[in-house]
């Protein structure tokens, strides 16, 4: 089955360039009530699920035990910036597990903005584990490990008691089996389990609404999603998709990036998940894709959230003085379909 077009990138009159995706939306129930593309198609999640992979931490008891508060949690879930406040709050997430740095298995990544990588070069730094933008969720791997009384050294590796809870959690959601066939490794070095898309929607509208769920793992659910619309900056960061929606959303919706192009969502008002993916692995497609199924599942939208929607389902394309000369936006058919399917 070939996925269509979603996504097109104007220059003049003309497109330049097109992407392909397929998005699938379930409800809670675990019906999928829209599929564009194949959705049966086994997607890594990549970063899309950090705050499914901290659920464990919510649920043992760690974080209560660590005191970790909304931010720290939101940090557990996030693909940051690496900008100063997410750095000191990695930091202090291992402190209050009695660790440093030097145990991060994460590696080490400049951070995003030149801001912040121009404020290290001048103090004649470089980065750490800690700028690296999963450096939240490693910090909660460690701070599980030392509450659950299990060695920290490999954490990263699928055989260590974390990874599997945290593979548990994944077969729970997307009542998928994961086996050794369908793990890869991703770019922070932990396992990464391929799932059928439809599977992650699933999850996600789970997620949102605690279907299902016994009364510890709903507790989890919530006090996770809380943390992260409470505290959005820390999800992501400074001119960020997943920041600036859920801020302006407030507490409407849930929503999460991953590598090469996939996104995740939850709307609790809604009862749905969403999952996408744009075929090619592009942000900038994934991005327009997200925007454009908010923009019909959630037509009641103040001025703020009308704004932020617009402002990144359709970005302009400028040349380096800074005059429009196109624009990134989501094809006509697929906005069609979107209507057909969930109007």
């Amino acid at each position: 089955m070939s996925n269509p077009i979603t996504v097109e990138v104007s220059r003049g009159n003309l497109v330049e360039s097109r992407h392909h995706g397929f998005l699938s939306v379930v409800t809670s129930a675990g019906k999928e009530i829209c599929a564009i593309g194949d959705t049966t198609t086994r997607v890594f999640p990549r970063s899309a699920i950090k705050v499914l992979q901290a659920l464990p931490l919510v649920e043992s008891g760690a974080a209560d035990a660590l005191d970790f508060d909304d931010a720290e949690l939101a940090l557990a879930c996030a693909s940051h910036n690496g900008e100063n406040v997410h750095v000191k709050t990695a930091r202090i997430m291992l402190m209050k597990a009695g660790l440093t740095e030097d145990d991060l298995e994460c590696g080490t990544q400049w951070p995003s903005r030149v801001e912040d990588i121009a404020e290290l070069v001048r103090a004649d730094e470089t980065p750490t584990g800690l700028h690296n933008n999963c450096s939240g969720k490693h910090a909660a791997f460690l701070g599980l490990a030392r509450t659950l009384g299990v060695q920290t050294k490999g954490y990263v590796d699928a055989s260590h008691p974390v990874q599997q809870e945290i593979k548990t959690v994944i077969e729970a959601f997307t009542c998928e089996e994961v086996t050794r066939d369908v793990c890869g490794i991703d770019g922070c070095s932990i396992p990464t389990y391929a799932v059928p898309l439809k599977g992650w929607a699933r999850a996600f509208a789970v997620f949102g609404t605690g279907e299902g769920l016994d009364e510890d793992r709903l507790a989890a659910c919530d006090r996770l999603f809380e943390a992260c619309v409470s505290e959005p900056f820390m999800v992501a960061g400074s001119d960020r998709f997943c920041t600036d929606v859920m801020s302006a959303f407030e507490g409407r919706v849930f929503v999460k990036t991953g590598a090469e192009g996939v996104f995740c969502a939850s709307i609790p008002e809604l009862e749905l998940g969403i999952a996408l993916k744009a075929e090619d692995g592009a942000t900038r497609a994934s991005e327009v894709m997200m925007g454009a199924v908010l923009e019909v599942l959630l037509p009641d939208r103040n001025e703020a959230q009308f704004d932020v929607l617009q402002r990144y389902t359709n970005p302009p394309i400028k040349t380096r003085r800074d005059v429009v000369a196109g624009e990134i936006r989501p094809t006509a058919e697929f906005v069609t379909a979107l209507h057909e399917q969930l109007s």
